[in-house]
């Protein structure tokens, strides 16, 4: 599977688009973790933890979106991209959406 986040694919042509291909995930951080985030804003510097969680997350979300490119029959999904969002305190939705499509060597 090619995934990329522009909309074309070097060597390749587009021959049809299938539709949006869509992935989410929404994560936490147990509690342990959550405390030791919070110290860290106030001493400062980067919050280890959540960064963790939004790679974890970030993954999660992509692998999905490829599973669902799959399922409709794509060998590619172009305009790749990802949203996040903060569900609650500690929680985030990651979604990775782009465009399933099916893709020829270019001559």
């Amino acid at each position: 599977m090619i995934v990329v986040n522009t909309d074309f694919i070097p060597g390749y042509k587009v021959t049809k688009a299938l539709g949006i291909a869509r992935g989410n995930t929404i994560r936490a951080k147990h509690i342990g973790k959550d405390i030791v985030a919070g110290l860290r804003m106030i001493v400062g510097g980067e919050i280890k933890e959540y960064t963790e969680m939004l790679t974890e997350a970030r993954n999660a979300a992509l692998q999905r979106m490829v599973a669902d490119a799959e399922n409709q029959g794509a060998d590619a999904v172009i305009n790749v991209r990802f949203m996040t969002s903060q569900v609650m305190t500690g929680a985030a939705e990651l979604l990775a959406y782009g465009t399933a499509v099916l893709v020829a060597k270019a001559d």
